[in-house]
């Protein structure tokens, strides 16, 4: 892995990871085309710190609003604000991937990583979140929300696992499938992709960083995938707000056939 490579790879990380077009596909998806050396998937979670710091800087006055409902929820053994539930909400809609990702973490680094595989969850993916998408109400705002919600938009998080199924496609179209409007569910999805990658991180990138060659594309992909992903945000929670999710539907199914075309030209 030399650093140009690495610079690619955080700019797709940082560029998929919010948009609901599977980030995992494109990390796996890329060494494949391009004819390189696959990274792994240490070094693709390392990426992922990026991406961490990316909604961490973009949401920063939200965190600090929910870190001090935190500490009240400790301080009171009370929740009864809106931000005091959304810090459960959070918690409960991490839970699901957490255990997923535990026991599922061998299947992730190896056999879910196949192109066929991935192309597969491309298109049945792009499907459903264009369905969800055209038919889901669009009164729900997060103020709104309930725990059963939280539950189930996790629950849709596992499916992430998946190459292709896309963890903010996958928590997005839960929350669009529950009625929230689509910048709702956007914010809530990139909300609790911290806590998962926060725990995907320390699980992964000292795996990363033990692997032999020098650090420096690691340094590169990671700070690439930061200011990529942040950009990603920005641009996806304005496009949200006046149009539907359709174009990554289609983008996602074209790319799946392309992948499905680049199989049969290889056999």
């Amino acid at each position: 892995m030399n650093v140009v490579q690495a610079l690619v790879l955080g700019v797709i990380q940082g560029l998929t990871e919010f948009l609901p077009v599977s980030s995992s596909a494109h990390l796996a998806l890329a060494p494949w085309v391009f004819g390189w050396a696959d990274p792994g998937l240490a070094f693709d979670v390392a990426l992922h710190l990026g991406t961490l710091v990316a909604v961490l800087w973009f949401f920063q006055a939200e965190w600090i609003r929910l870190a001090g409902s935190a500490w009240e929820i400790v301080r009171t053994r009370r929740i009864v604000t809106v931000e005091q539930r959304r810090v459960l909400f959070l918690v409960i809609a991490t839970i699901p991937g957490a255990i997923a990702g535990k026991l599922l973490n061998d299947y992730a680094d190896t056999t879910l990583r196949s192109p066929r595989l991935i192309a597969t969850a491309l298109i049945v993916m792009g499907v459903i979140l264009w369905l969800v998408d055209r038919v889901g109400a669009q009164a729900r705002s997060l103020d709104i929300m309930r725990w059963p919600h939280a539950l189930m938009i996790g629950v849709a998080q596992v499916f992430a696992l998946v190459p292709g199924v896309s963890r903010s496609g996958s928590t997005i179209t839960a929350g669009r499938a529950l009625g929230f409007s689509r910048e709702s569910a956007a914010v809530f999805s990139f909300l609790m992709s911290a806590p998962i990658t926060a725990a995907a991180a320390m699980l992964k990138v000292p795996e990363a960083l033990r692997q032999p060659g020098p650090k420096l594309p690691l340094l590169v992909g990671v700070v690439a995938s930061g200011l990529s992903g942040w950009l990603a945000i920005s641009v996806l929670l304005r496009y949200v707000a006046r149009h539907s999710y359709g174009v990554f539907a289609i983008y996602r199914i074209v790319l799946g056939l392309a992948i499905f075309a680049l199989l049969a030209a290889r056999a």
